[in-house]
């Protein structure tokens, strides 16, 4: 199918359905992270299970959503967009056999290799308090996961392609549920229950793939592997993938040197910042990537046709919506952490010192919030148009202030005896996160790719507006911290439900009466 015109009703359906079934796994995947809070708390056991699983995640974004996506989608893109059916499947198997013997030398390597990894990921678990040991042998289990979660990746690409966004959408729920089944259920049963983790991860990422295999036969596009190294559509989607493999990742990146630091910081740091990095992906993942999901293969049909004026709307339209998005939720985050961290992990082994510190973090991811859904929305600009190196050269700027950052704040809480020292991490990860988004919206400006339509200035002061009086609003009916400890968990969510209604009221109240409709939303082409 050729899209000539992208409409803003169009985009902003397909952006409901896959938030819709985002909504899902993210819902599911809040349940995992209270099981893991009341099961196993800020511990060693959580720790080692955290690097364990955050190595082959980390490289899940470099092969999977990360890179691979961004150099798969375009070239597949201009394949439908410009050859027949024949060619594209052809394309299609000679990627799927040439990255699955890759990927399955990586992990063959990753195994192997599993106690070097966890050296290098986590220095500060080398010792005698057993986290190392437990994270290796973790490690050996969860890295096959890479495997089948890349080959997932590389289906629901496929099938995003193709414009069935659901799919792919649902399936991370299959790990959530794998994941919640084995700490509720086979933890209690294991000697080492933390194992129960490990073995749900490997088993979740081959469920993930044998989902989706029903709907690429829908769609007639089900790969038949073959080595192809030489195909033209699979090099470029290699040229494509070697800087993107950096520029797409630079957050995680961001994320693992803190990790690293944070294993050096004592027991449970790792784990703070798990539980509070999660409440803050909650919206992310929500919107954000929801939407830059589906923004980009219309950006890259939009550019292989050469529509450069829809191509520039549909990027202003996906920066309003996250300016109307994102910073609410941002400024929620920052008022609401302790409440939401007591509301929602509190209780079991996790204690009120871990909702404070764990709150403490929260604050401090949020401030970048915005940073992060703009270069979610705003990278798939530059992969559309095949320009993976510009990211990259920004990247690059974003890691080197958060490794600075990261290692100033770390010594300077430490030297003054400060408890929350992990939380000085989360705000280096911030800080570089709003500069790789200004400095991505400054290259699209510059380069003339990104026109705004009218209207941005009356938007920035409705936001501004709105923000302000449901920070108001959140704050008169806040209750202290011990409050919302000492009650039962039914008043606490009932009583952080009437706060977040009459936030949310008054944010969108003040936008309607300010004159915002959704009508002024849409994308029309300059």
């Amino acid at each position: 199918m050729t899209t000539k015109k992208v409409s803003g009703l169009k985009l902003m359906l397909k952006t409901s359905v896959v938030s819709g079934m985002t909504l899902l796994s993210r819902i599911l995947g809040l349940i995992r992270d209270i099981v893991f809070a009341r099961y196993f708390g800020a511990s060693l056991v959580m720790d080692a299970f955290l690097v364990a699983n955050r190595i082959p995640n980390m490289l899940r974004r470099f092969f999977a959503e990360g890179a691979f996506s961004q150099g798969f989608v375009p070239v597949m893109a201009r394949y439908r967009e410009q050859h027949d059916h024949q060619d594209a499947q052809e394309f299609v198997d000679s990627v799927a056999g040439t990255f699955g013997i890759i990927l399955f030398l990586v992990t063959l390597a990753g195994v192997v290799a599993a106690p070097l990894l966890v050296a290098i990921v986590a220095p500060g678990f080398v010792g005698s308090d057993g986290r190392f040991d437990l994270a290796t042998l973790m490690l050996r289990f969860t890295f096959p996961y890479l495997f089948f979660v890349s080959l997932t990746a590389f289906a629901g690409g496929i099938l995003n392609t193709y414009g069935r966004f659901a799919v792919p959408a649902f399936t991370p729920v299959i790990l959530n549920i794998v994941l919640i089944a084995a700490a509720i259920w086979l933890a209690p049963l294991l000697e080492e229950p933390g194992m129960a983790l490990a073995y749900a991860v490997l088993l979740a990422g081959l469920l993930q793939l044998l989902f989706q295999i029903p709907f690429l036969l829908r769609i007639r596009a089900l790969p038949r592997p073959k080595w192809a190294m030489q195909h033209e559509g699979v090099r470029r989607v290699m040229t494509l993938m070697l800087p993107a493999i950096f520029g797409s990742s630079v957050a995680q990146i961001n994320v693992l040197v803190g990790g690293i630091i944070a294993s050096m910081l004592g027991v449970g740091k790792i784990s703070l910042l798990y539980y509070s990095d999660r409440l803050m992906e909650f919206p992310l993942g929500l919107f954000g990537i929801a939407l830059a999901t589906v923004t980009l293969p219309y950006l890259s049909r939009q550019y292989a046709n050469g529509s450069h004026e829809e191509f520039s709307a549909t990027i202003d339209w996906s920066m309003k919506l996250v300016l109307l998005i994102a910073l609410p939720a941002a400024v929620g985050l920052i008022i609401l952490a302790e409440p939401l961290v007591a509301t929602i992990f509190y209780g079991g082994v996790f204690t009120a010192d871990d909702v404070r510190m764990a709150g403490l973090a929260l604050q401090a991811f949020a401030v970048g919030l915005v940073g992060f859904s703009f270069v979610k929305i705003l990278a798939p600009a530059y992969f559309a148009r095949e320009d993976t190196k510009t990211p990259v050269r920004i990247g690059l700027i974003a890691l080197a202030v958060n490794f600075v950052l990261s290692i100033t704040l770390a010594w300077y809480l430490t030297s003054i005896g400060f408890a929350g020292t992990h939380a000085g991490l989360a705000l280096a990860i911030s800080i570089a996160a709003l500069l790789n988004g200004l400095l991505l919206y400054r290259g699209l400006r510059r380069d003339g790719v990104l026109h705004h339509s009218a209207g941005w200035g009356s938007l920035l002061l409705q936001a501004i507006a709105s923000n302000a009086l449901m920070g108001f609003v959140i704050l008169r009916l806040g209750r202290p911290l011990n409050w919302w400890l000492e009650v039962g968990s039914v008043d606490r969510i009932s009583w952080l439900a009437v706060i977040i209604a009459a936030g949310v009221a008054a944010y969108f109240g003040v936008l309607l009466v300010l004159g915002l409709r959704p009508s002024k939303l849409g994308i029309r082409p300059h």
